[in-house]
């Protein structure tokens, strides 16, 4: 499949197997699983663009990101440290983000392009690390980490705890009203080791389209 601008769009890797696995461990996440289907997640390989995207995302709404995110696409063609600072912060602001969030951009593409922040060796470390690693950058916390294992490394085993919509997805499948950290923990460690796997249906049943009721206390 490709996407708008006509490039090859690639979505989160999973099988039988993997989903196999979860069902044998938990029926009622099986009963889920049987109603909604296969889950075609897009992934971004390139650990860079995902990062910028991310950035760019933080604390506004998706349509507002995508709307942002083609504009950096349009003008850069290919968004790399090089293309970015080529531009000065205030052309990046100008794509529509807040003039922070375009200093923590640049400072990422200067980190990279100077090899102080070496993006590359990321692919070898574990999870944690990645995080601790990922965390150091500017604009970076530990969900916008988590995000990136998934849906740009594709590691198999990331359950957010920090996701609301995870969270959500949580209550909605299981019945219950809250999810504390110890019972987000159980969940954490029934699906391990395919957590990523269990976060993309989660993320379905919290979507509300599946006919499941969220029991959570109305605020």
């Amino acid at each position: 499949m490709t996407n708008n601008d006509g490039i090859k769009q690639q979505f989160f890797v999973y099988g039988q197997k993997e989903l196999s696995a979860l069902c044998r461990k938990d029926k009622t996440f099986a009963e889920a699983a049987g109603r909604i289907g296969e889950i075609r997640r897009a992934v971004t390989p390139d650990l860079f663009k995902a990062l910028v995207n991310a950035i760019v995302g933080q604390q506004i709404s998706s349509k507002a990101q995508k709307t942002i995110w083609k504009r950096v696409t349009d003008e850069l063609v290919d968004v790399t440290p090089d293309t970015l600072l080529a531009l000065p912060v205030e052309r990046i602001q100008q794509f529509g983000m807040s003039m922070r969030k375009a200093g923590y951009i640049r400072d990422l593409a200067h980190r990279v392009s100077s090899g102080d922040f070496d993006i590359c060796g990321l692919y070898g470390l574990p999870d944690e690390q990645v995080i601790i690693k990922l965390c150091e950058l500017n604009g970076v916390g530990v969900w916008t980490a988590e995000m990136l294992l998934l849906f740009s490394m594709q590691r198999p085993d990331v359950l957010s705890c920090g996701d609301l919509a995870i969270r959500r997805g949580l209550r909605m499948l299981y019945g219950h009203r809250a999810i504390t950290r110890a019972l987000f923990d159980k969940y954490k460690r029934r699906y391990s080791p395919h957590g990523s796997v269990a976060s993309l249906y989660l993320w379905e049943i919290a979507s509300g389209k599946w006919g499941y009721h969220d029991p959570a206390p109305v605020k």
